[in-house]
Formats: structure tokens, sequence, C-alpha cells
């Protein structure tokens, strides 16, 4: 039904909201409609609860009896610090549950449908639900692999380099409107993830600078052998911030020890380089879903030769260099966005003399 497709969309929409705030739980969009207005709305709270269907069903009310809920992934099933979405469906007595995905999370897995089946309610999914596999992306692998979603962000030259030669001063490449963008995908996002490499050449902060915007990723150093500069800004804003280092397992206890002491976590992934698998893996345990990577030109490819790179964001400036600098990808990262098996190519966008092309891993 256009119906279905339209009130999915706005779901869709509100789940949005909260992406980067919710882990290590989805940020779900829920709506109650009744004769076509809608009379009650949610999205996943942050810190995971209330979950979006409770939500929306509390601001509905005795309305949502006989009502049709849209809901982004399909509801709980599960008994854990909240009573199940699934049950409280059936309780306030909803006709018709509309829902974009099935959960691949074993603790639900076609049990919430069921148990709304059971009770009586009609239920229709797959409305919207490729947009709903990309907004719960994260939730999906954290459950499935074990490892969370991975953003790529790489900006470059209207000529292909990242960064200049080696004794060049660090590049401003983008613009001031893909500045702000980028800010506003780092909230979107549970960590900030970038190479050592990135680190030694720009000195980052890592940090979410946008007005009405207060959150704080957590910073992950991918370091294999601990060479973050102690002197560098993540050093210096470890005690406001979140910093993670990812070193491998042959790296010095004295130096983490250093680290440490600026309040700075440091965990092992790899024996002489960090693996990226495993790196990715520890942060899942972590319960994060969501990861911003802007690590360079070595990180970026790495994951994307790795099939590990979810979403490809790059952002290519108006001006090129002009001169000899340090290619953005390497061949092989570049051959593998260009092979449909892949990969798949999304929409572009401009911002101002500034351009962006995505794409997503098949």
């Amino acid at each position: 039904m256009s119906d279905d497709i339209s009130f999915m969309a706005a779901a869709l929409a509100l789940g949005r909201r909260n992406l980067g705030l919710t882990a290590p739980n989805p940020s779900v969009g829920a709506l109650v409609v009744r004769e076509g207005r809608v009379i009650g709305g949610g999205v996943t709270a942050p810190g995971g609860r209330p979950h979006a269907e409770t939500l929306a069903l509390a601001e509905a009310g005795e309305a949502a009896r006989g009502a049709t809920v849209y809901v982004t992934l399909e509801p709980c099933s599960h008994h854990g610090e909240t009573p199940p979405c699934a049950e409280a469906l059936v309780a306030a007595g909803v006709a018709r549950v509309v829902c974009a995905l099935e959960d691949p999370d074993a603790r639900v897995s076609g049990r919430g449908l069921s148990l709304l089946r059971a009770a009586g309610i009609e239920v229709v999914v797959g409305a919207g639900a490729e947009e709903a596999a990309r907004d719960h992306l994260g939730h999906i692998l954290r459950v499935t692999q074990g490892r969370p979603m991975v953003a790529l962000k790489i900006a470059r030259t209207a000529d292909g380099f990242a960064a200049g030669d080696e004794h060049d001063s660090r590049l401003a490449i983008t613009g001031e409107i893909v500045n702000r963008r980028v800010h506003t995908l780092r909230a979107l996002h549970e960590a900030i993830m970038v190479g050592v490499g990135t680190v030694l050449g720009d000195d980052p902060l890592l940090t979410v600078r946008q007005n009405g915007l207060d959150q704080r990723p957590l910073r992950v150093v991918l370091d294999s052998a601990q060479r973050l500069p102690l002197e560098s800004r993540l050093c210096a804003t470890a005690a406001q911030f979140p910093t993670l280092v990812v070193a491998a397992a042959g790296a010095t206890a004295e130096r983490e020890a250093e680290l440490r002491a600026r309040g700075i976590e440091v965990e092992r992934a790899g024996e002489r380089q960090v693996d990226l698998g495993e790196a990715l893996r520890l942060l899942a345990r972590r319960g994060i879903t969501r990861v911003f990577s802007e690590g360079g030109p070595t990180v970026g490819s790495a994951l994307i030769r790795a099939g590990l790179a979810d979403e490809v964001l790059l952002f290519t400036a108006e001006k090129p260099l002009g001169r000899r600098g340090r290619p953005a990808l390497e061949p092989d990262a570049l051959a593998a966005l260009a092979d449909s098996a892949r990969y798949a190519e999304g929409p572009g966008a401009s911002y101002g003399p500034d351009s962006l092309r995505t794409w997503w891993r098949v």
C-alpha cells in the first residue's frame, strides 16, 4: 500500500534522529496511525531505552486500540531491562503492525512478529526494507558478525591527493560547508577512528563541533607501536573526550603506562600490526555499532580492501593540488569501488564548490 510506504518513510526519518546515541541498541522509529493520522510517535531514547514502540504507544494512549503501528525493526520479544515491545503492542490492542525488517538478533529473530500474529494482529513485513537495512546496519552487523558498521570518509583534491608531499604542511582540502557536514556525520556515530599517521600529520581533535550537538563519540587511534605523541591534542583533551588507542600485542608496557597516565585507554588487537577486523570486533564488544573512519589513505584503503568499509563517502575539492602528493586511495581500493560486485554507487551531492560521491558495500 502507498500509505504504508509513506508512513514507513516517516518512521525511518524519525529513527535517524538518534543515530549514534542509542548503542548498543538500534535507533528505531515507530509511529501509531489511526484513520490516516499520526497519533503517536517514538524513537529509541539515548542510551537505548525506552524503546520506540513504548514511547509511541504512550503518546497515543487509548487511541492506539485498533490502530496501525509502523516500526522500522521487529519489536523485541525478550525480557531484558524493559518488558518486550511485542507484548506492549498486544496489550495496547493495536490491529495492525507494519515492520520494515525482521531483527536478526538471536533473542528476537522472528519471535516478536510471531507473538503479534498469535494475538490476532495483522503483520506486514518489508515496507522500507532497503532503507531500514542501511539505517540498522550497525546493529545487524554487530549481532551477526560481531563488528560495527564502518562509514569511511575520504577527502581529496581535484587531482586525487589527500595530503601533500612528506614535508608539506597540513592541507585544508574541503571548504566550510563540507566541514560542517563532517561534524554532523561524526555525531551520527559512536566512534571516530583514525590511523596514527593521520594524528602525526594533522594533530586532529576528532570531536563534534557543531552548534546544538553535544555528542562525544569515542576517539579511536589505530596505533600498532603506540606512537601517539604525548603532546598531541588527543592526549591533551583525553580527560574531556573519551580516547582509545588500539595497539599491537608487541607494543611496550612502558608506553602504554604513559598513555594511560594521560587518561587514554589502551587495548591490543593483532601481533606486530593492528588487525583491523579484531579492532572492530573489540569495539563491538564495547557496545559500539557505528564507526566513522577518517583514517587517511592507509587505513581507508585497508578497510576497502578487506571489505570492512560499509559506506564510503568521497569528498572531492574543486581545486587540484598541482604538485606531487599522497593519493587519497591506493589503486586496488579505487578498483574495488569500481567493481559492481563489491560496491554499489549511491547518490552524490554538492557542497558549494566541493562534491560528494558515495558507495555502499554489496
